[in-house]
This record gives structure tokens, C-alpha cells and sequence, in this order.
């Protein structure tokens, strides 16, 4: 999997963060799942992250890339992006994926980027665009995140509904 990459933040994130404790680049991963798939985020701003994953290791029966592999990547640049949207005393919780495959890939690397297609004060939709090696077009997927309230420090989320929202709700 090689070396893992920094991944590059616009001064004005880092200064928003900054002070709070939080590894960004932890944050805005796929956490272990990612780490395991080889996922990896070069550039994270709201307006586009991108990132890669490479095929081997990813791949279904038939020896493509496996659709659930783009999927992670597709909801993982684009929960980035909404959360980067969002800034730190928002949380983003994704509600809606959907992902067209367009070609399959044997080998190499793909690579995705996320825009997005709305961005509001309580949801987010990300567009993104996974393609080869050669440019083209793997998959086109869709995210759509519910954007709410953090959690207060040290609050756990709700104890009856094991929700991390007040009210109960999933999003």
C-alpha cells in the first residue's frame, strides 16, 4: 500500500480546526476500514476532495473492482467534504448513496472526486466522479449528508436510543 500521503488542507480549514485537539487527517478518513481498503486523501477542501484506492485487494470474484469499493470511496471523499462544509460544531451523517458502475477495472488505481452539487445549512449532496488510471469513468455516485448539531464534549450520545442526536433521530 506504500507510504501513507499527508493530505493537503487549505490554510483557512487548519485555522478553523486549529485549537480544538482534533487530527484532522484522522477525521476526515474511512478510520479503519479505509486504512485497510488503502484509501487514501490527497487534497481536502469543501469545494473538492479527492482521493485513491488502489484495485488489488478491492476486487470481487471476477476480479474487478468490487462496487462497494467505490461506494466507500464515493461516501468517503464526500462525507469529507460535507464535514469540511459543515466546520466543527456540525455533525454529517450520511443518509442517501447511490452509485452508477460504469466500466470495470481490473488493475491499477482509480481515483475520485468530490464536488458538491448542493450545499446547505442542514444537508449536503456530493457528486463524485471516480475514474482509471486512463481518465475514464468507473463510477458516478451521489451522497447525500443530514448535517446536525455536534454533540456537546463528554456528552454521550443518547442512552435510550443509542443515538448521537438528542431527539432520538438516526438523521
Amino acid at each position: 500500500m506504500g507510504e501513507p500521503t499527508t493530505t493537503r488542507f487549505p490554510a483557512a480549514i487548519i485555522d478553523q480546526w486549529a485549537g480544538l485537539g482534533i487530527d484532522l487527517p484522522a477525521l476526515f478518513s474511512a478510520g479503519a476500514l479505509g486504512e485497510r481498503m488503502g484509501l487514501r486523501i490527497l487534497e481536502a477542501a469543501a469545494e473538492k476532495v479527492v482521493g485513491t484506492l488502489p484495485v488489488e485487494g478491492n476486487t470481487q470474484p471476477y476480479g474487478l473492482l468490487h462496487g462497494g469499493a467505490s461506494a466507500v470511496l464515493a461516501e468517503t471523499l464526500a462525507s469529507v467534504g460535507a464535514m469540511l462544509h459543515a466546520g466543527p460544531n456540525k455533525m454529517v451523517v450520511g443518509v442517501d448513496l447511490s452509485c452508477t458502475h460504469h466500466r470495470g477495472v481490473r488493475t491499477g488505481t482509480v481515483t475520485g472526486v468530490a464536488t458538491p452539487a448542493y450545499a446547505g445549512r442542514t444537508a449536503a449532496t456530493y457528486e463524485i466522479v471516480i475514474t482509471d488510471e486512463r481518465g475514464k469513468r468507473v463510477c458516478t455516485a451521489r451522497l447525500t449528508c443530514a448535517l446536525r448539531p455536534a454533540a456537546q464534549q463528554g456528552q454521550a450520545p443518547d442512552q435510550a436510543t443509542g443515538s448521537a442526536f438528542p431527539n432520538g433521530s438516526v438523521a
